[in-house]
């Protein structure tokens, strides 16, 4: 693909040059979205706003048990096997289903914090629910509660986007090959090895959602750092919350530090080895879902991040994308990867009804909507770990404040070239 129109039409010699036009990484056209959010609000039927307390409590209750029977099964019948490697394999297959409903405790939990689990008579109700199933998480509940409003309000937002923001050019390549490297003289790069990505995969799966709660390591350029953008600092001198906010950043912390008396007591009583097999590990595959899930949904190709002047709400909402994870998704996860796009833009929908909101709001987006439902979850997470490196604006919309993904190895729409003519080969 090139690396813009103007460039193409030069080299063909084409007298009849189109106007240029931004560029998503896939070589698509991209157009500003220009729907408003009246026009969403009034496409939903009135019955999805509403949360049923009899039905999230079901969801709830079925989570659970689904979680307790594991344990209990797992517990009660894998150490008869005589076989340690028989043992070994079925642990393992309990820390990956037991993962499953955890990761749908989390996302319930995570209703809660939006005022979707409950009606808003019951709003500290929806509070006092997600404060427990988040503490049982090790999540902050309050703390965590803030800043993901905070990101709802700035989603899109270029300076301001506080989850999994991208990189500008400049700091892709100062990050990759050091401080003192003058942006402007590199204009391609060897493509990463996959044992490298592999090796970045690990690290993004396992470290990321901790880093991000006690580093804020997924925000912005110069918006990171312990303790002053950690989730458990409620010192004055706390960059991410508020002095009025900081209240209840100590509630969360006390939330885990009761957690975690319950995990030593029953290290105490069941011991270390049954502890990490029956919690821990599980724990480890729900901060893995967490971490895919979401950076999936705000990392893609075809997606557009917005310079100040350009963001709005609705512009910066539909700079998500859904996906299919089939069963999994539909069923343990709440439907959270399937209509996260309908999320952004009207978060209070009970999870349950945004299946039928999606399908209404499509009318109204129409080229807008983004969806990827071909291509397998981790394959995107894969690819989109190698191809969406930074963001820039395409070639010719300089000063649009629109941008795009793009990167410097040669895979999809190439990146624009900064050299001056004379050095361009």
């Amino acid at each position: 693909m090139g690396g813009g129109l103007e460039i193409r039409d030069e080299l063909l010699g084409n007298n009849d040059v189109k106007p240029p036009q931004h560029i998503d990484l896939y070589g698509n056209p991209y157009s500003v979205p220009d729907f408003t959010m009246k026009q969403i609000h009034d496409a939903i039927p009135r019955h999805c706003f509403k949360p049923s307390t009899t039905k999230s409590l079901a969801y709830m209750a079925r989570d659970y048990i689904y979680l307790i029977s594991l344990i209990y099964l797992s517990h009660t019948y894998i150490p008869l096997l005589p076989s340690p490697y028989f043992r070994g394999a079925l642990y393992t297959i309990y820390t990956f289903l037991a993962g499953l409903p955890m990761t749908g405790i989390w996302i319930l939990a995570h209703e809660s914090g939006h005022g979707a689990l409950f009606p808003k008579s019951l709003k500290r109700l929806n509070n006092i629910t997600g404060f427990i199933l988040h503490s049982s998480l090790l999540v902050p509940y309050y703390s965590w509660r803030i800043s993901h409003n905070h990101h709802h309000k700035t989603i899109g937002h270029l300076q301001r986007s506080s989850v999994f923001a991208p990189s500008t050019r400049e700091e892709y390549i100062r990050s990759t090959l050091g401080k003192d490297v003058d942006p402007v003289t590199v204009h391609e790069l060897g493509e990463d090895t996959p044992l490298y990505t592999l090796g970045q995969c690990l690290v993004h799966q396992l470290l990321g959602w901790p880093l991000y709660l006690l580093y804020n390591v997924s925000g912005v350029t110069g918006q990171r750092g312990f303790p002053y953008y950690s989730h458990f600092w409620f010192g004055e001198s706390s960059k991410l919350f508020k002095r009025h906010e900081l209240w209840w950043v100590f509630v969360s912390d006390l939330g885990l530090a009761g957690m975690c008396g319950l995990l030593w007591w029953a290290v105490r009583t069941w011991g270390v080895w049954n502890v990490a097999v029956m919690y821990g590990v599980p724990y480890l595959w729900v901060n893995h879902w967490l971490v895919v899930i979401t950076y999936l949904q705000h990392t893609d190709g075809k997606l557009a991040y917005f310079a100040h002047p350009q963001w709005t709400f609705a512009r910066g909402a539909s700079a998500t994308i859904d996906r299919d994870f089939g069963f999994t998704d539909r069923h343990f996860f709440h439907n959270i990867i399937g209509t996260h796009v309908l999320h952004h833009l009207v978060s209070t929908i009970p999870f349950y009804h945004a299946q039928e909101a999606t399908e209404a709001i499509k009318k109204v987006m129409g080229k807008h909507y983004h969806a990827d439902t071909e291509t397998p979850l981790l394959t995107a997470f894969w690819k989109n770990q190698r191809d969406c490196k930074f963001v820039e604006e395409t070639v010719g919309m300089e000063g649009s404040g629109i941008y795009m993904f793009r990167n410097l190895h040669g895979r999809g729409e190439r990146a624009r070239d900064l050299r001056p003519k004379e050095d361009r080969s």
